[in-house]
C-alpha cells in the first residue's frame, strides 16, 4: 500500500530487487551476482568470537510449519498477517505477544501454548485508538520486561507491582507508515494496558533515527533499564539507492521517566554494501549469558534478503558482530523462502527456541506468520 505516495517498509523490502533491477547502481555493485544460497561473509563483520562462547546462542533446527498465522476471520485484527513475536512464561503457560495486521494498520494480540508449537489466540490486548495522535491507526506492544538471561525461565518482572511493556506506533494508515514513536505501557493482568505518552521521539535523536523508531526491547540490569530499539533514516536520494537505512541503538533510565540515548549510538551499524546487514541492522533482542551480552537481530541486504544474525559483547553497549547467519531464508516453497527475521528467544527443558517472522511469496500476495527454530533437532 502506498500512503501519500510513499512505499511502506514491507513494500520496500519485498520489492527492492524488482524496483531497482537493472539500475546503474546495482549493476555497478554487481549486487545480483551472488548465488541464491548464502551470501558471501559480511564484509564489515568482525572475526567471530570464541566458538564455545557462541554455541549456546545457536538454533539451527527449523520447525517446518508456521506456529501462528493469520486468522481465518476476515473481520479479525489479524486477518491479513501475524508478525513480530515476543515469547515469555506467565501464569503456568507459555505466552506470546504478536502483531496482527488487518489491512488498515496493526494491533497487538496475545496467544498461549502448552508446548511452544501449538498456539491459541486469547485476545487483542492493544487496540488502535481513533482519538489518539499516536495510536490512531497502529499500536505494537512489542515487548514486556522479562527475565532476560539466555537460559532463564523467561518470566515477567513486576515494577511497582505491575507489568511493564513498551510500544511503538506509526501515525499513518498502512504498514509502518510515518515517523513512529516509542512509549511505555502498564498492566495488572496483561489484557488491559495503560499506555504512557511517548518517551522517545525520532526528531529528538540523531539523523540515523529521524525517519521513525521501530521495535523496542526492554531489559533491566542492576537497577538500570535498557531500551534497545532500531530506527530508520529519512528517505535516501536515488543516488544512494533510495529507500532508507535501519540501525539499532539503546537508551537508558533509572526511573522509567527520564531516558538518555547512548552517546555511542547506533550500537549496531550497517555493514558494507556486500554485508548481510547492508541496509537494515534491525529488531535487536538482547539476552545475558554469564558475563556475556548477546544481541539477536536481523539483517537486510542489497539482494532483498532478510536473515537472523547475532552480535556478542561484554557489556550492554558494545557488541561485536558474529560473521555467521543464525537463521537463513529457506528454499523455494518453504515457509520462510522470502524472509526470516525479527527474533525472540526462549529457553525451556534444555532447549533454546528462536521465534521469528517467516515470510513466503511476494508482496502483495505474501504469507507472513510466526515460525520457530530450536537448538536441538525436533
Amino acid at each position: 500500500m502506498k500512503v501519500n505516495g510513499k512505499l511502506s517498509r514491507r513494500q520496500f523490502t519485498s520489492g527492492l530487487s524488482v524496483a531497482l533491477a537493472g539500475s546503474p547502481l546495482l549493476q555497478s555493485l554487481d549486487l545480483f551476482a551472488q548465488p541464491l544460497g548464502l551470501a558471501e561473509p559480511a564484509a564489515s563483520a568482525t572475526p567471530a568470537a570464541d566458538e564455545a562462547a557462541i554455541q549456546p546462542f545457536r538454533t539451527p533446527y527449523k520447525y517446518p510449519k508456521l506456529v501462528l498465522q493469520a486468522s481465518t476471520d476476515p473481520k479479525a485484527f489479524d486477518s491479513h498477517s501475524v508478525d513480530d513475536p515476543f515469547v515469555f512464561f506467565h501464569d503456568g503457560k507459555f505466552q506470546m505477544l504478536y502483531i496482527g495486521y488487518d489491512g488498515i494498520g496493526y494491533q497487538t494480540g496475545l496467544a498461549t501454548s502448552t508446548d511452544l508449537l501449538n498456539w491459541q489466540r486469547v485476545a487483542c490486548v492493544a487496540r488502535r485508538d481513533p482519538n489518539s495522535k499516536y495510536t490512531k491507526y497502529n499500536v505494537a506492544l512489542a515487548c514486556l520486561l522479562r527475565e532476560s538471561t539466555l537460559t532463564g525461565p523467561g518470566t515477567l518482572k513486576r515494577v511497582h507491582g505491575r507489568y511493564l511493556g513498551a510500544w511503538n506506533a506509526y501515525p499513518s494508515a498502512g504498514y509502518e507508515e510515518g515517523a513512529a514513536v516509542i512509549g511505555l505501557a502498564w498492566s495488572d493482568d496483561l489484557l488491559h494496558w495503560d499506555l504512557t505518552e511517548p518517551i522517545l521521539f525520532p526528531a529528538d535523536g540523531a539523523p540515523w533515527e529521524h525517519g521513525g523508531l521501530y521495535r523496542p526491547n526492554l531489559v533491566e540490569h542492576n537497577g538500570t533499564y535498557y531500551l534497545y530499539y532500531n530506527a530508520k533514516t529519512d528517505t535516501l536520494p536515488k543516488s544512494e539507492g533510495g529507500g532508507w537505512h535501519e540501525q539499532s541503538g539503546v537508551a537508558t533510565s533509572r526511573d522509567l521517566k527520564h531516558w538518555t540515548r547512548f552517546k555511542g549510538n547506533p550500537i549496531l551499524k550497517n555493514g558494507g554494501h556486500d554485508a548481510w546487514d547492508a541496509r537494515f541492522a534491525s529488531n535487536p533482542f538482547v539476552v545475558q549469558h554469564g558475563n556475556l551480552w548477546g544481541m539477536y537481530y536481523f539483517g537486510y541486504d542489497w539482494q532483498s534478503k532478510a536473515r537472523e544474525l547475532f552480535a556478542i559483547g561484554h557489556d550492554p553497549f558494545h557488541f561485536e558482530k558474529v560473521n555467521e547467519v543464525f537463521i537463513d531464508e529457506g528454499p523455494a516453497g518453504s515457509i520462510d523462502e522470502t524472509f526470516a527475521h525479527k527474533p525472540s528467544v526462549f529457553f525451556h527443558d534444555g532447549k533454546l527456541y528462536h521465534f521469528y517472522c517467516a515470510v513466503s511469496g511476494q508482496w502483495p500476495h505474501e504469507t507472513r506468520g510466526v515460525a520457530v527454530a530450536c537448538s536441538k533437532p525436533w
